[in-house]
C-alpha cells in the first residue's frame, strides 16, 4: 500500500491504497502553508504511511529536487522542500509530481487513456495545465515544466488566471468562469435587469462556476453565455494542441466532466473550424474516467510511478 497527497488549491486530500481502490481518505480545506503541511503530516501519521508517498500538486514544480515553487494557486508556498519533509518524518522515499502529469499517469494507466500511445490530459479546475503522454511515456520537459498551457494568453483582454489577463487558465478554470459570469451579471444589473442568484451588485461576488452551471442548465442565459465563452476558449486550445501533437485522446478533468453537456457543443464548433481534419479525425476527446476520485489515483500514482523508476 502506499500514500498518495493530492495539493489543491481549494482542498487536499491524503489517502492510502493501491492502484485499483482507496483503503482510507482525509480530506479537509488547504489554509495557509503551515497549517496545511501539519494537516497533511497528521493524516498520513493516522491513516498510515504505506512503502512509498506520492505528491500531486499544482506547478511550478522542481520534481527531480521535491520541491513547491510558488504555484499561483497556492499563495505562500515558496521554495518547500515537500518531499524532504515527508521522507524525514515518515522514513519512506516521497515522490513530487505535477498534477497534470499525475492525473495523466492516472487516467493512462487506470482510466479513459488506457492503452493509448499518446494522450493529453486536461486539468480543469482551480487552474488549467496538460499532462502529456507522448510516445509512450510522461513527457515533462527540461526543466519539469511541460505542458503549463494554461499561461499562453488567447486574449489581450479577458479573465484573469496564471496571473495573466485573458490567460487559457483565465477563460478556462472554475474561477475564470466565475470572471466571466460576474463581467456578465454586471452588464445585466447595470441595465436595470436582475438574475435570481444576484439582485444587486452586492452580490456579484457570489457567483460561482457551479451557480453558474446549476442556472444554465435551467436555461438562464447569464450561466450558458459564461459557458458557451468557455467551450469556445477551450476549443481553440485544444485545437492547438491536436495540431501540434496529433494525440490519439484527449482527458479532461473537473469542471468538463460534471458540464460536459454545457461545453461540448462550443468547443466542436471550434474544433471543427480550427483544427486539421487529418489530426482531429483519429482523436478522442473524453471526460475523465475516474471521475471525483482521479486526484486521489494521480497522487498514488505518482508513489507508483516514482518507485518504478528508482528500481
Amino acid at each position: 500500500m502506499k500514500i498518495g497527497i493530492d495539493i489543491g488549491g481549494t482542498k487536499c486530500a491524503v489517502v492510502l491504497g493501491d492502484n485499483t481502490h482507496i483503503e482510507k481518505k482525509i480530506k479537509f480545506a488547504t489554509t495557509t502553508c503551515e497549517e496545511t503541511l501539519e494537516k497533511i503530516f497528521n493524516a498520513v501519521s493516522e491513516i498510515g504511511v504505506g512503502d512509498a508517498i506520492g505528491v500531486s500538486c499544482g506547478g511550478p514544480l522542481d520534481e527531480a529536487r521535491g520541491i513547491i515553487l510558488s504555484p499561483p494557486n497556492l499563495i505562500g508556498w515558496d521554495n518547500v522542500h515537500i518531499t524532504e519533509m515527508l521522507s524525514d518524518r515518515f522514513g519512506v522515499p516521497a515522490y513530487l509530481c505535477n498534477d497534470a502529469n499525475a492525473c495523466a499517469l492516472a487516467e493512462w494507466k487506470y482510466g479513459a487513456g488506457r492503452g493509448a500511445r499518446n494522450m493529453i490530459f486536461l486539468t480543469f479546475g482551480t487552474g488549467f495545465g496538460a499532462g502529456l503522454i507522448l510516445d509512450g511515456h510522461l513527457y515533462s520537459g527540461t526543466s519539469g515544466m511541460a505542458g503549463e498551457i494554461g499561461h499562453i494568453r488567447l486574449s489581450d483582454y479577458g479573465p484573469v488566471g496564471y496571473g495573466k489577463r485573458g490567460s487559457i487558465e483565465g477563460f478556462c478554470s472554475g474561477g475564470g468562469i466565475a470572471q466571466i459570469g460576474k463581467m456578465l451579471a454586471l452588464e445585466k444589473l447595470q441595465s436595470g435587469l436582475t438574475l435570481p442568484y444576484c439582485k444587486g451588485i452586492s452580490e456579484l461576488d457570489q457567483i460561482n462556476a457551479k451557480i453558474l452551471a446549476d442556472y444554465a442548465e435551467l436555461g438562464e442565459e447569464v450561466g450558458l453565455k459564461a459557458y458557451e465563452i468557455c467551450g469556445e476558449m477551450l476549443g481553440q486550445s485544444i485545437s492547438m494542441l491536436i495540431d501540434l501533437l496529433n494525440p490519439e485522446v484527449i482527458v479532461i478533468g473537473s469542471i468538463f466532466t460534471r458540464s460536459e453537456k454545457l461545453i461540448r457543443p462550443h468547443m466542436e464548433r471550434i474544433l471543427s473550424n480550427e483544427t486539421l481534419i487529418s489530426s482531429r479525425s483519429v482523436c478522442r476527446i473524453l471526460p475523465a474516467a475516474l471521475g471525483e476520485s482521479i486526484g486521489d489515483f494521480a497522487a498514488l500514482a505518482v508513489a507508483f510511478e516514482g518507485g518504478e523508476q528508482s528500481a
